[in-house]
C-alpha cells in the first residue's frame, strides 16, 4: 500500500510540473543536449545533404584518385618510363603509352608515380600528418583539403550566390541545387538526390545495412561519415573550434549550432504557429504538437508519446528506475521535477 501511495504521489506531481516542463523551450534545451541522437532523428526525418564531406569511403577515394591521376598524366603525355625493380605490371600497346596497372585491382596508370600514390589506397599508407589534430592522409591535396577545416578558409565560392567551400567538389555539388537537377530517386520513398553516393547512403536506411563498425566498441554505422564522427568519441578529437568563445567541438554540424548562441540566429520557423527554434531537432518535436502525431511506443502497455524523452520517462514505472537521488536524505525518484519538489522541503 506504501508504494502504491507513493506512486500516485510521483504520477501527480508529474502531471502538475510536466506539462509546463514540456512546453518551455528552456527545458527543451535542456532535454536535446543528446547531440547523436538528435543527428539521427534529424536525418530520418529529413534527408539533409550535407555541405561538407570530410571522409569519403574507400570506393570513393579510389574512383576520385583514379581520376586525378589520369588527368596528371594526360597534361605529361610524354612521361614514359620503365621499372625493372618493383616488379610492377607494365603493358604497352602499338602506337600507344606506357601503362602501368595495378595488381590489387586492375585500374592503370601512365605515369609510375601515380601508380605509386594509387597503391596507399590498398596498403593504407598515410604519410601526411596534420599536426595540429594528428590525423592522416594518403595524398597531399586531402592532406590541404583538411587544413582548411582548422584555418576556415574556403577558397571555392559559388559564382550564383556568393557561397563558399572550402573543397571543389563541394563547390561542384553546391552547383546542382542552383540546376535543382536530382537524378538519383529512391524507388521505395521516392526522395531524389542530386550525388550517386549519397542516394547509395539513403538507401542503406531502408535495408538496415550497416557496413561501417567501430573496431573499438563494436557499434555500427550505414555511412563512413558517421563511423568517423563517431571515432572521435573515443579519440576526443574536436576539430571545430569557435572562433568567438575558443569552445571545440567534434562535428561541423555542432559548432554551427553553436554559433548561434553568439549571433541568436533561429532559422526553423514553425509555419503555423511562427514559433522559430535553432536547432531542427527542437523544431521537429514541436511540430508533432500540431500534428498530433506520437512514434514512441511502450512495448509494456502501449502508451504513445511525441518524444522519446517523454516515453523514456514513462518507462520508469515499468522497470522501477529511480535515477534521482536526494544529496540530503539519499531518497530516490523517478523524475527529475518530482526531485526538485522534494528539495524544497530541506531549504
Amino acid at each position: 500500500m506504501a508504494f502504491i501511495k507513493e506512486e500516485s504521489e510521483d504520477i501527480k506531481i508529474e502531471e502538475v510540473f510536466s506539462l509546463k516542463h514540456e512546453d518551455t523551450e528552456e527545458q527543451t534545451k535542456m532535454e536535446f543536449i543528446k547531440e547523436d541522437n538528435e543527428d539521427m532523428k534529424i536525418e530520418e526525418t529529413f534527408k539533409v545533404k550535407p555541405e561538407d564531406t570530410e571522409e569519403q569511403t574507400d570506393l570513393m577515394a579510389l574512383k576520385e584518385e583514379t581520376e586525378v591521376l589520369n588527368e596528371m598524366e594526360e597534361k605529361d603525355p610524354y612521361n614514359n618510363h620503365h621499372d625493372f625493380i618493383t616488379g610492377e605490371k607494365q603493358t604497352e600497346k602499338k602506337g600507344s603509352r606506357s601503362r602501368f596497372t595495378c595488381q590489387q585491382c586492375g585500374t592503370s596508370f601512365n605515369k609510375k608515380g601515380n601508380l605509386n600514390r594509387h597503391m596507399r589506397v590498398h596498403t593504407g599508407e598515410r604519410p601526411y600528418r596534420c599536426a595540429k589534430c594528428g590525423k592522416s592522409f594518403n595524398q597531399k591535396r586531402y592532406f590541404e583539403d583538411h587544413i582548411r577545416i582548422h584555418t576556415g578558409e574556403k577558397p571555392f565560392t559559388c559564382k550564383q550566390c556568393g557561397k563558399s567551400f572550402n573543397q571543389k567538389g563541394n563547390l561542384n555539388n553546391h552547383m546542382k541545387t542552383h540546376t535543382e537537377e536530382k537524378p538519383y530517386i529512391c524507388p521505395q520513398c521516392g526522395i531524389s538526390f542530386t550525388q550517386k553516393d549519397s542516394f547509395n547512403s539513403h538507401v542503406k536506411i531502408h535495408t538496415g545495412e550497416k557496413s561501417y563498425t567501430c573496431p573499438q566498441c563494436g557499434k555500427s554505422f550505414n555511412q563512413q561519415g558517421k563511423l568517423t564522427v563517431h571515432l572521435r568519441i573515443h579519440s576526443g578529437e574536436k576539430p571545430y573550434t569557435c572562433k568567438q568563445c575558443g569552445k571545440s567541438f567534434n562535428r561541423k554540424a555542432i559548432l554551427q549550432r553553436h554559433m548561434r548562441t553568439h549571433t541568436g540566429e533561429n532559422p526553423f520557423t514553425c509555419f503555423q504557429c511562427g514559433k522559430s527554434f535553432t536547432q531542427i531537432g527542437h523544431f521537429v518535436d514541436h511540430i508533432r504538437i500540431h500534428t498530433g502525431k506520437k512514434s514512441f511506443s511502450c512495448k509494456h502497455c502501449g502508451k504513445t508519446f511525441n518524444l522519446k524523452e517523454n516515453l523514456d520517462r514513462h518507462l520508469r514505472v515499468h522497470t522501477g528506475e529511480r535515477p534521482f537521488k536526494c544529496g540530503h536524505c539519499e531518497k530516490t525518484f523517478r523524475y527529475k521535477v518530482t526531485l526538485e519538489y522534494h528539495m524544497r522541503f530541506h531549504v
